[in-house]
């Protein structure tokens, strides 16, 4: 009844966002396929996509969660109203975020 879900974003579904939007979405997906998990580009898309998402409000008997987080996500990004470039805009606001995190833990 219930397919694969987190509580979170989770890693494994990144591949499955590649189609959703256009050429620029499809090289930032790609450019992350290769990285680590815990790599501050990943973090940064996971942590976009939960924003994005509203992972944190997902109740695991909802809708939504039995759908999985890859479907959820893939739906999220066709809905997104905004343009391609306002969508990596907000990754890359996503990144720097990550890394002043970074940043301020090493201190």
């Amino acid at each position: 009844m219930y397919t694969d879900n987190e509580i979170l974003f989770p890693h494994y579904a990144i591949p499955a966002l590649r189609n959703t939007r256009g050429p620029a979405w499809m090289t930032l997906i790609d450019s992350l396929a290769g990285k680590a998990e815990t790599s501050v580009e990943v973090i940064a898309l996971m942590s976009l996509m939960i924003e994005l998402n509203g992972c944190l409000a997902c109740e695991t008997d909802s809708y939504r969660a039995m759908r999985g987080c890859a479907s959820c996500a893939q739906q999220t990004l066709r809905r997104f109203k905004g343009s391609d470039d306002e969508l990596i805009r907000l990754y890359d606001e996503s990144v720097a975020k990550i890394r002043e995190l970074e940043i301020a833990l090493a201190e």
